[in-house]
């Protein structure tokens, strides 16, 4: 019974490990591909729309650094709640924006969308302005629950509610007319007074249309004029040569990396290798539910963390190897292996972590985007080199299949 017991044990332990390597082996392997197709692609790699914009006074907002520095604080709140991932906006000289946004293809649209002067009025038909984007404290896109259209419903803050209300009041029957940039968007007649600050314009063709102009109601009135000086589509900044190149150099370094980890570390290594196609499908899912843009730095971010993860691996195994020569059992050896590595390799991914913060923060563009992936990839690693790989090599021992101090590389 007990020879039955153990056959039957080590033939388990091999079952599980086979299923287990398999099913990672898939999951790796057949996840990568459809998560890259999916992953938000930066300027340097899919080109976008080009734009640079000259800034003209206003009556009582001149040209300076305070005006300039609020007008590309506003772009930058419109392309943020439009949902695109970390768009170029920098100011060049004294008087002029360049705006660059990865994978617009219509440079019209992008200008229409983000560079209106958003002035939202409601005027009485004397043409008074009665209350104006300055007293509007949100808005916000929706659809109508009786008719399903889309519409702008807007809150006004206290002075403009006291405004609103007093003016609705007084004059029941009459047009109230809704002007955004000096266009007449509608003319309703006021049926009742309205007194709680609320409002809604109507007759957008969309839901998405309704959400552009609430970003720009919520955004506000830009303080400068902007003209036109240059708007284009542009390619890959960095060439479809370079970008090819690029992808080569760091697919034969991922190669290189595993191909070491097998003839170096053996068995450990090619566990590492496994646990390494778990931690890019990590870093590729996280990335794309953060809808975070990968420009060139953000594939060398993601190499270097890979670089990183076999890191913690490596200072791991050469842990194991010391115990394994001690005569310790397998499974004690790998046990003391990771307690012994494990505050070295915490120490050095929170050290990195840290500069990567530093740079998320104090970098624009491409270098947030490697500071993001490098985050993304050393929590990552961590996660793969201290459980994942943990589990598999203690699986791997306890089924008996791979027993051979040797095979450990001791």
């Amino acid at each position: 019974m007990g020879v039955r017991l153990g056959k039957f044990t080590l033939f388990s332990g091999v079952l599980i490990l086979i299923l287990v390597i398999g099913w990672y082996m898939f999951l790796g392997f057949g996840s990568v591909q459809p998560l890259v197709k999916h992953t938000v692609l930066g300027l340097d790699l899919q080109g976008g729309v080009h734009v640079v914009f000259q800034a003209k006074e206003l009556p009582g907002s001149p040209v300076n650094d305070k005006t300039m520095q609020s007008t590309i604080s506003i772009i930058e709140t419109r392309v943020n709640e439009l949902g695109i991932s970390e768009p170029i906006i920098q100011k060049q000289g004294k008087d002029r924006i360049i705006v660059e946004i990865a994978g617009y293809k219509n440079p019209e649209e992008a200008v229409r969308t983000l560079i209106k002067p958003a002035v939202l009025e409601f005027k009485s038909p004397e043409g008074e302005v009665i209350v104006s984007g300055k007293d509007l404290k949100d808005a916000i896109e929706a659809k109508d629950p009786s008719t399903g259209l889309a519409e702008v419903n807007l809150t006004f803050n206290a002075e403009g509610a006291k405004k609103f209300g007093d003016f609705t009041t007084k004059n029941v029957g009459r047009n109230l007319g809704i002007y955004l940039d000096g266009k007449l968007l509608q003319n309703p007649v006021i049926q009742e007074p309205i007194t709680d600050g609320k409002a809604r314009i109507t007759g957008y063709k969309d839901l998405e249309e309704a959400h552009r102009i609430a970003v720009l109601l919520r955004s506000g009135a830009l303080p400068l004029k902007l003209e036109i000086l240059e708007k284009k589509v542009v390619g890959p900044t960095l060439g479809a040569d370079s970008l090819r190149r690029s992808v080569k150099a760091s697919i034969i370094g991922v190669i290189a990396i595993f191909v070491f980890m097998i003839l170096y570390y053996r068995f450990p290594g090619f566990i590492a290798d496994f646990a390494l196609i778990l931690y890019a499908t990590i870093v590729l899912g996280v990335m794309i539910a953060l809808k975070a843009t990968l420009t060139l730095p953000g594939i060398a971010g993601f190499v270097l963390s890979m670089g990183m993860a076999v890191d913690a691996n490596i200072l791991i195994f050469e842990r194991l190897k010391e115990e394994l020569r001690l005569g310790k059992t397998l499974r004690s050896a790998i046990d003391s292996g990771f307690k012994r590595a494990f505050l070295t390799v915490f120490d050095a991914n929170a050290t990195t972590l840290i500069a990567a913060v530093i740079l998320y923060f104090l970098g624009t563009g491409p270098i947030r985007g490697f500071a993001v992936t490098l985050s993304i990839g050393i929590i990552a690693s961590m996660f793969t080199a201290i459980t994942f790989t943990r589990w598999l090599l203690f699986l791997a021992a306890d089924s008996k299949v791979v027993k051979n101090p040797k095979l450990y590389g001791a």
